[in-house]
């Protein structure tokens, strides 16, 4: 199974966050998954590569063509794939994966996490989808989508469609558990 990472390219960021994406990767790797990720070389999208190559795993970099300066994209990848966009970056990254993986970021990484989970709302995809809630990072997502909900701007069942965790094993489990069982979506959106 390839898992797809969202995440940070931040170099300015507390260690815990490269420690736990790093971390991430080895256990993708030693669980025989492989890793489709934006490419880059820096911030927690390098980590996980090199904890995914650490492992010994595949690596799928995607990037566009713009983004091959010195420094940026990570080199040592299975495979790479250069776009001409950002949207059909994230198209091949939505359909080359099994399953999605938001780890900490910006915004670049909240557009494509909340692009994937409207997906799975309007069920046009029905892949497991998680949060992976390094030091209380996305504390507050959680608050946010909670607070959506009791404010009736989003089903309660929503919240069903992801999972947030802040340990890498059980998140992994989340994610294999639901690959051999899908959620049934019938009951999220009606369009």
């Amino acid at each position: 199974m390839n898992i797809c990472m969202y995440g940070a390219s931040s170099t300015d960021l507390e260690q815990i966050y490269y420690d736990a994406a790093e971390h991430l990767g080895r256990r993708l790797a030693a669980r025989g998954h492989g890793l489709v990720f934006g490419g880059g070389a820096q911030g927690l999208m390098g980590a996980i590569a090199r904890g995914q190559a650490a492992g010994g795993g595949y690596i799928l970099g995607i990037a566009p063509r713009f983004f091959d300066k010195p420094g940026i994209l990570y080199k040592e990848c299975s495979e790479f794939i250069f776009t001409e966009t950002m949207r059909e970056r994230k198209q091949l990254m939505e359909s080359r994966s099994d399953a999605f993986i938001m780890t900490p970021g910006g915004i670049g990484t909240y557009e494509e996490f909340f692009e994937i989970l409207t997906l799975k709302q309007l069920g046009q995809l029905n892949k497991p989808i998680a949060v992976f809630n390094v030091n209380g990072y996305y504390d507050l997502l959680r608050q946010l989508l909670e607070d959506t909900v009791s404010k009736g701007f989003m089903k309660a069942s929503c919240l069903d469609i992801f999972g947030i965790f802040d340990d890498a094993d059980k998140m992994l489990d989340y994610i294999e558990r639901e690959l051999v069982s899908p959620l049934d979506l019938s009951n999220l959106k009606n369009i």
